[in-house]
């Protein structure tokens, strides 16, 4: 027989107080008819504590998105839909699992192979002006005449770079020719951090200055040039992803930081660097990352500052989402969840996320819904007027965010990677490891087994209740199968949970 699972009972939620329904109850008849501007603002491998409003850890400082977040909602349970950057973006843009489009991990089409509009495309056939600005990762890089480059997807303007990494100092082609010149010491991959060119539309530029000062900038610029008319702007920050230690001269000797460098091919083999730089090797690690951490909210400080001056801040929606779990390699925190990005742990999907149009929707409110990163396409055409799609897979939390369904929330979320998937239902989630992952590459912890955990009880993931309540475990297991038999035939490799040992700990 299969639990029946009381959401309403078993969920000690803190979704709204009495008080913040009677304030959304309002908000809600005051909204404006208008199209609201739409900011999206995605970061990279943030951390799920790394936000000083959360109170967890004393060592950071994010008055920027501290002050976004008294203006609006911060969740606690959302989610994106991968452990890794450029399946997550592709759910986000798209508005559902990509799975769907033959997106498991790292490489692959990108959206290439989606057959519906995306969401930048939805928003311009419903009047809107968009702009992407910063990083772009769904699949390998395409370049201009694909469907993976912004401009070929929905955006009339692109400012930013299609490499996984980007360097946060170096932007100019001078510098990839030289290090490619070097190589023939050393036959590593070259350039994996991205020292290149910006793409400015369809036109490569050089440029000097700190990438996410550089985005920041670009962004404003677009604001103030259509300030007048609806727009959604789309800016993807390569903070705080890795190499952190890539920080301004200036900051580095005002806090005392060593310059580690980046490799030198003539010098070492690039594994030996790569490892040096990150968890628990680097003494400065931690400090690196939350200098890439201040930048980073001092440039959202300032575009919020710009849409407060120019008058149309009652009517942008701001959202701020982290792209994946928080990178603990490279010293991202992610307490009290367990583990990291790469992996399906709660630490690798729980992200940090805040909603924020003051006046029309909930401010200055913590919500516990369960929510998740491919809910921002129909929330956002919902904010626009314009009817939810059906292929979509996520939800449309305006009612949430107004305060009108306090409820509202996913029942099930699912996750799938080549060696590991889940499911989340209610407090329950069923977590089956049945291979490395990356974790022997990325240094992370990944235990190989069957499991089954209560993340309201047991947010650290640290209690299996497998074999306690196995009839919740055949339910999940049931449902996972059911949903990855909607999936492409590539997609559809994935083994019950009772075919996996005990578990076994993985370095």
């Amino acid at each position: 027989m299969l639990l029946k699972i009381n959401l309403a009972i078993v969920l000690p939620m803190t979704l709204l107080t009495l008080q913040g329904c009677s304030r959304a109850g309002s908000l809600a008849a005051n909204t404006t008819s208008a199209k609201p501007n739409i900011i999206l603002i995605i970061s990279d491998d943030h951390g799920y504590a790394d936000l000083s409003v959360m109170g967890v850890l004393n060592d950071v400082s994010t008055p920027n998105l501290d002050r976004l977040a008294a203006q609006g909602a911060r969740f606690t349970h959302a989610y994106a839909s991968s452990p890794i950057c450029n399946t997550s973006r592709c759910a986000i843009i798209t508005g559902a699992y990509q799975q769907r489009f033959g997106m498991q991990w790292y490489g692959g089409p990108g959206i290439s192979e989606w057959d519906h509009p995306t969401l930048a495309e939805l928003l311009k056939k419903a009047g809107y002006t968009n702009g992407y600005f910063g990083k772009v990762h769904y699949g390998s890089p395409n370049g201009p005449g694909t469907r993976n480059f912004p401009l070929e997807h929905g955006f009339e303007t692109f400012f930013g770079s299609e490499n996984a990494r980007i360097h946060y100092l170096i932007h100019n082609q001078a510098a990839i020719d030289a290090f490619d010149a070097s190589r023939d010491k050393n036959p590593e991959p070259s350039n994996s951090w991205g020292m290149g060119p910006f793409s400015d539309g369809k036109e490569e530029v050089d440029m000097e200055g700190m990438s996410t000062e550089i985005f920041g900038s670009k962004a404003r610029e677009f604001i103030s040039e259509h300030s007048d008319d609806p727009f959604f702007l789309y800016l993807s920050f390569n903070a705080v992803h890795n190499f952190t230690h890539q920080l301004p001269k200036e900051y580095l000797d005002k806090h005392g930081l060593c310059d580690y460098g980046d490799w030198d091919p003539s010098k070492e083999p690039y594994l030996d660097w790569y490892y040096r730089s990150r968890r628990p090797n680097n003494p400065d690690g931690r400090a690196h990352y939350l200098g890439q951490l201040h930048y980073m909210d001092e440039e959202i400080g300032r575009l919020v500052d710009h849409v407060d001056e120019l008058g149309i801040r009652e009517n942008t929606m701001i959202i701020y989402m982290g792209d994946n779990g928080g990178s603990r390699p490279i010293y991202a925190e992610n307490t009290p969840l367990r583990g990291s990005k790469f992996t399906l742990y709660e630490g690798g999907t729980r992200v940090p996320m805040i909603v924020s149009q003051p006046g029309t929707l909930l401010e200055n409110e913590i919500l516990d819904n369960v929510v998740s990163a491919f809910d921002l396409l129909p929330t956002m055409l919902s904010a626009a007027g314009e009817a939810v799609p059906e292929f979509t897979d996520g939800i449309d939390l305006l009612p949430l965010l107004n305060g009108s369904e306090p409820n509202r929330q996913h029942e099930i979320l699912y996750w799938k990677t080549a060696d590991e998937w889940s499911i989340r239902k209610g407090p329950w989630k069923s977590h089956t490891v049945h291979g490395p992952g990356a974790a022997p590459v990325e240094k992370v912890e990944l235990e190989q087994g069957v499991f089954l955990r209560n993340l309201i009880t047991d947010p650290s993931e640290s209690i299996n209740f497998a074999s306690q309540s196995p009839e919740i475990l055949a339910e999940l297991d049931q449902l996972h199968k059911s949903w990855v038999a909607t999936l492409p035939s590539s997609m559809s490799n994935v083994p019950s949970a009772r075919e996996w040992a005990e578990p076994t700990k993985v370095d």
